[in-house]
């Protein structure tokens, strides 16, 4: 039997998970390997094959690198049992890392590399002499032992800068199970500090070692499952992993492994706190000790209560947090345990004190973060917000959020302290970000629901009726204004006054404009763009006009300008690309939309907006484009798009050559995501035009090919807007029939949504 047939044996076997298949796995290429240097008549004294690395703990993945070293003592035919045993190996398709070395070298370059001192502290023998692998064992723990003065500040700084680059498994969307903070690799770190004797470091606490297992078993399955050496769970790989690990859902696996990471990154900073606060360890900076309060003290860059500190009253929780956030620190351990055991509950309502405490804790922003999950991690939020609880390390399962709903909303709160200039409400600025969508937690429309948990919250921590009202607002109306701004025509009156009624007042208006920003940004990178940001603060300009004095007053036209406008006296055409934005200027004729986002789509470049306008017998057409990374050849889109509104331009027959282009390279990456198609129509929103609203997953030329859809039914398309969130796209177009009105009979409306919706289907067949 080959190694390649006995591996796919073993893994078909999906009665083998976790540590259960890995230390399967690595016997199964213990056996060969040994076999293997045998047949290769490799010496047997003097010389020795040994596992390093993660096959050294025998912890093989399935797509896991085969890390070996051939050891030797001076073996004049080293090089031919090296050619023997690699290329066997490289020919069964295994992804090997190898290196063939004598002791001495082995330690020399261990004293510089950390990878490779790291690596020698699981070596295990595979073949050949045994006494030279435990020769070279002991010597590389020895020189481990001896040099922790120099690896433990560099393993720190490894770790800190390994967090940074793949951020934290807890609370990511698609986290990175090995490299990510409260991932594999902090436990790995954590035994290699245990290793230099200065601290146990967690290595044998149960609840890590459970922890490791079950994010072990979730890069198990993963690497199974897509066949390839990824530890970031995707999204789209996240249902096979659960049900292959016999969750309920994605979900429930997410969750688990959410609250196995804040087990791991909970012990890990806990060890490196105590080696670096070890007064012993001179390597380290010296632990800086000061008051910071009655009975809190600064010890390094945590928080410490003295031991007469007096942790009676009520307000003690949350005074010892605000003063953390206030010096940028975090809370110790034991600090912790004594106001989870010593302090008493808010009582109902809280008291003033409670309340300003809890928004300058958050007014401090992101230093608050990590208080605030160390309050979580021992119970202590949850008891000041009974709500919480279900938001806690819950999914959201679309492609443009990054974070769980409980850090998501910890962000919002952080992104909101950096924007309480552009408000008068700070303190409820900052609460309403933190409590926005509380509601996620629940079954039901999360806003529905947020407004009454909002209700019974802001009730229980005493704020008056005005200011709660206010907060049930925020949550109430906190998609309004990116909804209306990125599907709406904010020049039109009829939005604007739509939003103005809605809000009621300029007080909220101002509190959901920063609220926009901070949970836009607190979403993901597609969630905020300077785009979005401008039109969400033309309509909110325009909002607050209206609400001061009953009309938009004097603010500009966005479109079309007088600029603009003079490009339609010329009666000639005129194509413009400037930065960001294509403005076409032509005679005007039917079905002229179609073929510029046609030739647009061509070029790569993603239409944001379009706007149209017809005068003097001219089309006037101003599209804002988020180019590609080429940015946009302007000789070659101007001659293409001249081209297409001469009729001389094969638009449909190009984009689907570039379509199946596209799909050929995207489908190493698995199965298309798959949206709902929807398709509204609205007669209220604007005066003189219907708006519909069509959401479909995005695709290549999606714009031409529903612009194209009613130009057939002879509508006439005034302004479109595109959003594109992830893989759906929200396209809303204001049209009116070929005699200027809008769409009211049925079975006209029945015919578009037919035509659109079968254009949907061709862009996605």
């Amino acid at each position: 039997m080959t190694s390649s047939l006995a591996r796919a044996e073993l893994f078909a076997d999906r009665s083998l998970v976790g540590t259960v298949f890995c230390r399967a796995y690595s016997r199964r290429v213990d056996e060969w390997l040994a076999a293997l240097y045998d047949s290769v008549g490799a010496a047997q004294s003097g010389m020795a094959l040994a596992a390093v690395g993660g096959y050294g703990r025998a912890e093989l993945s399935p797509q896991s690198d085969i890390d070996v070293v051939l050891v030797h003592e001076r073996n004049a035919d080293i090089e031919e049992v090296a050619s023997g045993l690699w290329y066997p190996i490289w020919d069964e398709g295994l992804k090997l890392g190898h290196s063939v070395r004598t002791q001495k070298e082995a330690l020399t370059l261990a004293k510089d590399d950390l990878d490779t001192a790291t690596s020698l502290l699981s070596i295990r023998h595979l073949a050949g002499d045994r006494a030279v692998t435990r020769r070279l064992a002991d010597a590389a723990r020895t020189q481990w032992q001896r040099m922790g003065r120099t690896w433990l500040p560099v393993l720190r700084e490894r770790t800190d800068s390994r967090h940074r680059d793949a951020g934290e498994v807890a609370f990511l969307l698609e986290p990175d199970l090995k490299a990510g903070r409260g991932g594999l690799r902090d436990v790995h770190a954590m035994q290699w500090a245990a290793a230099t004797d200065v601290v146990h470091a967690g290595r044998d606490d149960p609840a890590v070692i459970q922890a490791y297992e079950t994010i072990l078993a979730g890069r198990v399955e993963l690497h199974r499952s897509t066949g390839r050496a990824n530890d970031v769970l995707l999204l789209e790989e996240q249902d096979a992993v659960a049900e292959a690990l016999s969750y309920p859902d994605a979900d429930a696996l997410m969750s688990a492994v959410a609250a196995a990471a804040k087990v791991i990154s909970w012990t890990s900073d806990e060890a490196w706190h105590g080696i670096s606060s070890d007064r012993r360890r001179r390597w380290f900076r010296p632990i800086h000790r000061e008051s910071i309060g009655p009975g809190v003290e600064r010890v390094g860059r945590l928080v410490q209560l003295t031991a007469d500190a007096d942790l009676t009253d009520p307000v003690s929780v949350l005074r010892v947090s605000e003063l953390a956030a206030r010096h940028d620190l975090g809370l110790d351990r034991d600090a912790l345990d004594r106001l989870v055991v010593e302090a008493p509950d808010l009582p109902t309502p809280w008291p003033d004190e409670a309340r300003t405490l809890f928004e300058k804790l958050l007014l401090h922003g992101f230093p608050a973060i990590p208080v605030m999950e160390s309050l979580d991690h021992v119970g202590l939020l949850v008891r000041l917000i009974p709500e919480w609880e279900p938001c806690r390390s819950k999914p959201q399962r679309n492609a443009y959020h990054r974070f769980t709903v409980d850090r998501h909303l910890l962000e919002a709160a952080a992104q909101a302290a950096r924007v309480v200039d552009r408000v008068d409400d700070p303190g409820l600025l900052v609460v309403g970000a933190l409590l926005h969508d509380i509601g996620k937690g629940y079954p039901g429309d999360h806003t529905e629901v947020g407004v009454e948990m909002i209700l019974a919250v802001a009730g229980r921590m005493g704020y008056p009726a005005d200011e709660i009202a206010v907060l049930v607002a925020m949550c109430e109306h906190h998609l309004l204004l990116p909804d209306v701004a990125t599907r709406r025509d904010v020049d039109d009156d009829s939005t604007v006054t739509f939003v103005a009624e809605q809000v009621g007042s300029a007080r909220v208006l101002k509190l959901l404009d920063a609220l926009t920003e901070a949970d836009s940004i607190a979403t993901g990178p597609a969630a905020w763009s300077r785009w979005k940001a401008g039109l969400v603060r033309d309509l909110v300009h325009r909002a607050d006009s209206m609400l001061a004095i009953g009309d938009v007053g004097s603010l500009p036209r966005r479109f079309p300008t007088d600029e603009q406008l003079a490009l339609t006296t010329t009666q000639r055409r005129q194509i413009i690309i400037r930065d960001d934005t294509v403005t076409v200027a032509t005679p005007d004729r039917p079905a002229l939309l179609w073929r510029v986002a046609g030739s647009l789509a061509l070029h790569g470049l993603d239409v944001l907006q379009a706007d149209v306008h017809s005068e003097n017998g001219m089309a006037l057409q101003v599209f804002r484009v988020e180019p590609g990374p080429g940015g946009i050849d302007e000789t070659s889109l101007r001659r293409d798009i001249e081209a297409a509104l001469d009729g001389r331009l094969a638009i449909f027959a190009r984009l689907d050559d570039r379509t199946r282009t596209y799909r050929r390279r995207r489908s190493a990456a698995g199965p298309d995501p798959v949206v709902p198609m929807r398709v509204s129509f609205d007669n209220e929103s604007a005066a003189n035009a219907t708006v519909i609203e069509v959401g479909a997953t995005d695709s290549l030329g999606l714009l031409c090919h529903l612009a194209h859809a009613m130009a057939q039914l002879d509508l006439d398309i005034s302004r479109s807007k595109v959003q594109t969130l992830g893989d759906q796209a929200v396209d809303s177009f204001y049209v009116h029939d070929s005699r200027g009105a809008k769409i009211t009979d049925a079975d006209h409306i029945d015919e578009i949504r037919r035509a659109i919706i079968h254009s949907l289907e061709a862009t996605e067949s």
